[in-house]
């Protein structure tokens, strides 16, 4: 799935993508490998920073399931006072409200975790 976006030095715009393999999320970016983590990761992140959902925003069907954390769902939302839309990835989790922050957000602090999860196996 996709989860955001990385402008590349020549100025295109990259994609970053979440999968899951077993247990494990993997973050790719432009199908190079980033790094991964465990999938308990994405909630807890999503937990720290993500905010309740608007109950006006439809979430789409669909997204990455994340086993009994729940679903990870991209959307694209332009909110009245933004120019642009911005990316959004919401955690649809059961019996509780979603949460949704940046997607940016999400991804820089997934990519942060599994260097330093990366650097941790290393030794």
């Amino acid at each position: 799935m996709i989860v955001g976006e990385r402008t590349m030095p020549d100025g295109s715009l990259a994609p970053v993508t979440l999968a899951i393999d077993g247990d494990r999320a993997v973050l790719s970016l432009h199908n190079t490998h980033i790094g991964e983590l465990p999938i308990e990761a994405i909630d807890v992140v999503m937990r720290r920073y993500g905010k309740p959902l608007d109950p006006s925003v439809a979430v789409p069907e669909g997204g990455l399931a994340l086993g009994e954390v729940g679903r990870l769902v991209h959307i694209r939302f332009l909110a009245r006072y933004d120019v642009i839309a911005r990316d959004w990835l919401v955690l649809v989790r059961p019996n509780e409200e979603p949460l949704a922050e940046l997607a940016v957000s999400v991804v820089a602090a997934l990519e942060h975790l599994a260097s330093a999860t990366a650097h941790r196996n290393e030794s």
